[in-house]
């Protein structure tokens, strides 16, 4: 059977006070999102956002030549279209499903009527993006800076914190091309973690079987994204008054 979906188990929405939840919950409308599905594409004019709730969205940078890496991912702890309430109605980049699950979809100007009333949404909304810009500026100091494994296990980190398991679907293609390195380079990286004992991996199938181990190889760049994360978000929900959930 399938799991029950629910607008509380992505996280901005479960931390707005009931009468901004009750302004939004009847125009939030619930939407499949399949691997693979393409939810905005660059320079596309935004016509809605989406909060995932069970589902994983990765923002890749398009280059001329095609080539491609991801800039960010979007989980259940955030929300997709942030450029058009900081004031543009197109994304720089393009909005993939990186994990299967669902997510609810909200039109663009409905959202833009809440956050022009200046209340707990705006307030939410400005702290994930700048949470967002933290995890966009960190990865791009990783891929520079930090060997390939150190990369893989970041990207293992930010997912399992996204997911209710320690189970992944993803191919070795599919992860470099996030990264933007070579194949060889993730068959080798995950070699070493699975030698370990961190992983196992089998067609297309991770499971992390020691979350420390891999937190033990992993660079600074997930614990940067990750205490910024929860800083900017919980301070608001703290600041607020709001309980750590709230609409059923």
């Amino acid at each position: 059977m399938d799991t029950p979906q629910s607008p509380n188990q992505n996280y901005l929405l479960a931390a707005l006070p009931t009468a901004e939840f009750e302004r939004v919950a009847p125009h939030l409308e619930l939407v499949a999102m399949p691997l693979g599905e393409v939810l905005y594409e660059f320079s596309s004019q935004l016509q809605h956002v989406y909060f995932p709730t069970t589902a994983i969205v990765s923002m890749h940078y398009v280059m001329e030549n095609g080539a491609s890496s991801e800039i960010a991912g979007v989980g259940n702890e955030g929300v997709l279209g942030i450029s058009l309430f900081m004031g543009g109605n197109t994304t720089p980049s393009r909005a993939i499903v990186q994990t299967a699950g669902h997510g609810y979809r909200l039109k663009a100007r409905l959202l833009m009527e809440e956050f022009n009333r200046s209340g707990v949404m705006q307030h939410l909304l400005l702290r994930y993006t700048q949470a967002l810009i933290t995890q966009v500026s960190q990865t791009a100091v990783c891929n520079r800076h930090h060997s390939v494994e150190q990369q893989l296990c970041r990207w293992l980190l930010l997912t399992l914190d996204r997911l209710p398991s320690n189970e992944l679907t993803m191919t070795q293609e599919l992860i470099a091309s996030m990264l933007g390195v070579r194949r060889e380079g993730i068959t080798e990286a995950a070699g070493h973690l699975q030698q370990a004992g961190f992983i196992r991996y089998r067609r297309g199938h991770i499971s992390v079987l020691d979350r420390s181990g891999l937190e033990s190889r992993v660079c600074e760049c997930y614990a940067v994204v990750k205490k910024e994360h929860d800083r900017l978000l919980c301070d608001v929900r703290n600041r607020q008054g709001l309980p750590s959930a709230s609409h059923g």
